[in-house]
Parts: C-alpha cells; sequence; structure tokens
C-alpha cells in the first residue's frame, strides 16, 4: 500500500456526486501537477457517457475506462487523475498502478442532491443510486490509500498526515506494517504521554529511547548512542514522539540506521505540527551551524493530535506560534493547524528535495540559524525565527508591525561576527550574494541579495 503521495500519482475516487473533479483540480494545483479527468477523456474520444451505457453497456464502459485509466497512469511524471464513481468495482485495476488512491467521502443524502437532476446514467432512479452507495462505501475503503472530504484534507492525506482529535490512541493501527517499534522521545514528553503511546502500540513495542531536551538532542553523541541503543530489524519503525528537535534526531536516525528504515512523526508541539514533523526534512547541528548535517527521509506517517498541546507550556506554544505566523505570511492568510500543515504539506509535496517552492519554508530561517549557532543553540528557534521575520520584511519592503505585535521579537545579545560567519556557512550562499526568501507582489520568491545588505539586516537584530 502507499503511504503517500511522494513521486505516485494520485487516482481520486469516490461516489458521484462527491466532487471528485473539483477536488482533483485543486489538489494538483495545489501539488504543482497535470491533473487528468478520466470521464471527461473518454467523452472526447467516444462521446457522451450516458450513450456509451445505452448502446454498449455498462460492462463496455469499464472495459474503456480501465484502458485509460493504464495509460493515465504510465505516464512518467506523477499526476492527479479523477476516476469515475464506478472505476473502485474494477478495483483491482486500481492496484495494479502503484498510485496513492484517495477516497473522497461524501454523505449519499448530498451526493444524491447534486447529481439527481444530471443526466448521469446511473443517477436515474433514487432507490439503485443508494443501493449502489451502499454496495460501493466499503470497496472505497478497501482500496483507498487515504480519505478526504475537503482540499486541505486531501493534500494532508497524500502527504501522509493524519489529522484527528485522540488519534494518540490509535497509534498501533497508525504506524504502518507489523514490525516492532522503537519510540524515541524526551523524558518530559515521555512522562506524560509515553505511556499511552507504549499502549497503544500494543505487542509492538519494543524498546524506549529517552533523549535530551530540545536542541541539545540534535547532537552527534546523542545520535550515536541512539543508534547503539537500537536493536529493530528493517522490518522494524521508529516513532518520534515530541517536538520538533526529536523529529529532526529520531528522523535522522531512521534514515542512516541499517541504510534506512521507517518512522512515524507524532509531534507534541505547535511548531512541529505546523512546520518540524511535517515533510521529511532531517538533521542535527553540528558547532559551525544548525542543520548541516541531515537527510531526506519522509516520516511513513504523521500523526497530528491537537489534544497533545493542551499540555504545552505557553512559552513553547509561543515558540510554534513564530512558525504559524511565518506559513501565514506565505500563505497571504490566516490558518489554523491544519491549514499550516496542510500547506507545507502541498509545498514539500511539489519540491520534496528543496530544489524549486520549499525553499520559501525558509523565510526568516537565513537569519534565525545564524543568530542560533552564535547563541550556542541556546536561543529558542521561534524567538529566532521571530527576529528573522524581522529581516526578512525589512528586506522586502514589507510592514513588520504584525509581526511585531503578535509575536514581540527582541534583539539578542551575540557576537555580530561569529553570527555573520554563520550565515555565511548556511546553505543558501552563492558566491558574493546571499539567497534569502522574500515577499514579492505575487508571494514568496527566493532572490540573491547583496551580503552587506543582507549582513546590515542582520545586525539589526543583535543587542
Amino acid at each position: 500500500m502507499a503511504l503517500n503521495a511522494l513521486d505516485r500519482h494520485v487516482v481520486v475516487t469516490g461516489f458521484m456526486g462527491a466532487g471528485k473533479t473539483t477536488l482533483g483540480r485543486d489538489l494538483a494545483r495545489r501539488l504543482g501537477r497535470p491533473f487528468h479527468d478520466v470521464d471527461h477523456a473518454i467523452e472526447e474520444v467516444h462521446g457522451p457517457i450516458w450513450d456509451i451505457f445505452a448502446r454498449d453497456g455498462e460492462a463496455a464502459f469499464r472495459a474503456i475506462e480501465a484502458e485509460f485509466v493504464r495509460a493515465a497512469t504510465a505516464a512518467r511524471d506523477p499526476s492527479v487523475i479523477a476516476v469515475g464513481g464506478g472505476a473502485v468495482e474494477t478495483r483491482g485495476l486500481l492496484r495494479e498502478t502503484d498510485a496513492f488512491v484517495l477516497f473522497v467521502d461524501v454523505d449519499v443524502d448530498t451526493a444524491w442532491e447534486r447529481v439527481r437532476r444530471s443526466n448521469r446514467p446511473l443517477a436515474r432512479d433514487e432507490s439503485e443510486f443508494r443501493r449502489r452507495y451502499e454496495l460501493r462505501q466499503p470497496m472505497y475503503e478497501e482500496v483507498a490509500d487515504g480519505t478526504a472530504s475537503d482540499s486541505d484534507g486531501a493534500v494532508l492525506a497524500a502527504a501522509g498526515v493524519h489529522h484527528e482529535t485522540g488519534s494518540l490512541d490509535d497509534l498501533g493501527a497508525l504506524v504502518p506494517g507489523d514490525g516492532r517499534v522503537a519510540l524515541v522521545g524526551d523524558a518530559v514528553v515521555l512522562g506524560i504521554y509515553g505511556p499511552r503511546a507504549q499502549e497503544a502500540l500494543g505487542k509492538r513495542f519494543a524498546s524506549l529511547h529517552e533523549l535530551p531536551p530540545g536542541e541539545s538532542a540534535k547532537q552527534g553523541a546523542v545520535l550515536e548512542r541512539l543508534w547503539g541503543e537500537l536493536r529493530l530489524d528493517r522490518s522494524g519503525t521508529i516513532v518520534a514522539l515530541g517536538g520538533g528537535c526529536t523529529t529532526d534526531l529520531a528522523g535522522f536516525a531512521a534514515a542512516t540506521y541499517l541504510r534506512g528504515v521507517p518512522w512515524v512523526a507524532v509531534p507534541t508541539t505547535l511548531v512541529g505540527q505546523v512546520d518540524a514533523a511535517v515533510g521529511g526534512k532531517t538533521a542535527i547541528d553540528i558547532p559551525g551551524g544548525k542543520n548541516l548535517v541531515g537527510a531526506f527521509h519522509w516520516p511513513a506517517r504523521v500523526v497530528i493530535d491537537e489534544t497533545l498541546l493542551e499540555t504545552l507550556p505557553e512559552r513553547e506554544r509561543r515558540q510554534g506560534l513564530a512558525e504559524l505566523v511565518k506559513t501565514q505570511l506565505l500563505a497571504g492568510r490566516e490558518l489554523d493547524v491544519r491549514g499550516a500543515a496542510a500547506y507545507k504539506s502541498a509545498v514539500c509535496l511539489r519540491d520534496p528535495y528543496d530544489h524549486g517552492d520549499r525553499r520559501w519554508l525558509n523565510l526568516g530561517h537565513t537569519f534565525a540559524h545564524a543568530l542560533e549557532a552564535a547563541a550556542d543553540f541556546d536561543l529558542p528557534h521561534g524567538d529566532a525565527v521571530a527576529l528573522g521575520l524581522l529581516a526578512a520584511l525589512r528586506l522586502s519592503g514589507r510592514d513588520t508591525a504584525a509581526v511585531e505585535a503578535r509575536l514581540a521579537p527582541k534583539a539578542v545579545a551575540v557576537d555580530v561576527e561569529r553570527a555573520w560567519q554563520a550565515l555565511l556557512r548556511d546553505k543558501k550562499r552563492s558566491g558574493d550574494t546571499i539567497n534569502v526568501v522574500l515577499l514579492g507582489g505575487n508571494g514568496p520568491v527566493v532572490e540573491a541579495r547583496p551580503a552587506a545588505d543582507v549582513r546590515r539586516e542582520l545586525e539589526r537584530l543583535i543587542a
């Protein structure tokens, strides 16, 4: 079963009137992929579907439909493909494609209202329509790799993100596969949520691994200790329960242990749920800078349970707010946790390896990482990001009032030259210019700015 749509076609399925075409077209736009509607493609070649049904019967139509689905999914570049509601009755075909199958759920009353006045051949009799709905519903659920009812839900499902209240208690079912599970977290998080996670994992629970708190977890010595403690085989899974530092370290351990084992992120902080746990970037810090050693290793699943934020200290909530504000600036609109996770998921799916649009997510971070390194990583990440957003907005010629009002960033006392050297070592440098993410007239852009301009804005952040 495909766990996410990374480098895979997305086949959108669902009953008549579910809105597959509308949702599929929007999903394709957000993922930057071509969109294909199989019913429309069939009609362009063979004429109206109702005429095919009347002339040749449903079986003949299903055969034609199968040909078009095979052709669409044979394309090399991933796309989004909407198929007719009845395609699920030949669901073996969907399994042949190695596509991510997305089920668009809809209640039967809504579906009937949408189609009852159409010329659909299978929507002329309400009782038959409802009978088919009941027949197909378990088929959709059987074949689906993910389920959604709106655009954000479609993006999250395609990214392997499960967002649901109370989902920590379903962790055993949400961790893919049937191998043993190593649970990783810091002492505070494991003290609060570790027992529930272990109970949910049941017989699959293999071992518990405690990390230092915060950024101190992202060190080479900690990684080496975790490697030495793990006793998983290739069928095992690492579950990272905690904030962004825990998911960074545990994800990198998963990327490298036995040359790569699956991992599941269960973020317990706001910064983790809206940003750090999504997208498959994993890393540790080294003395020269933050996140300079790492790997792209997409989690098998991200489990977002917002009830886990109820025990989050206010100081930590404010750290996450900086990443939420950053995402809202990029999106140009207000977002909740679900919306922010969906925004980042879409960007990461269309640019999983950071060659294009994904660089937008570094808005303010070139400055933030430099400040963190100069502070020996003793500066909270959210505080650093808040300052970095000020610099990015100033370079963009934008008003900083909203960031100042919501985040109240304060200049930090670090060595200017050390911060500058850390920034120069950052991955965004290119010759005598620094590539920085800015907000242009039509949204985020990456621009090369003279080093002198960048240094000037960095110095404004230092007390």
